[in-house]
């Protein structure tokens, strides 16, 4: 028997702007406001963090 195959998505019902975040959350089975928060505080350093989330937006389909 094979375990089913995960695939990272956006999430289609936990999204408040792109639904990155949610799918994240859903892949790794995390809170998805856990990981909204986590991406909030590392805008606040130094980085691409804002590049990085629009990039997945592009790449990552939608559910």
């Amino acid at each position: 028997m094979t375990a089913p195959v995960r695939r990272l998505t956006r999430s289609a019902t936990d999204s408040w702007i792109a639904g990155v975040c949610g799918g994240l959350a859903e892949y790794f089975g995390w809170n998805a406001n856990v990981v909204r928060l986590v991406f909030v505080l590392s805008c606040l350093l130094p980085g691409p963090q804002f590049i990085v989330y629009l990039v997945l937006w592009l790449i990552i389909p939608k559910k």
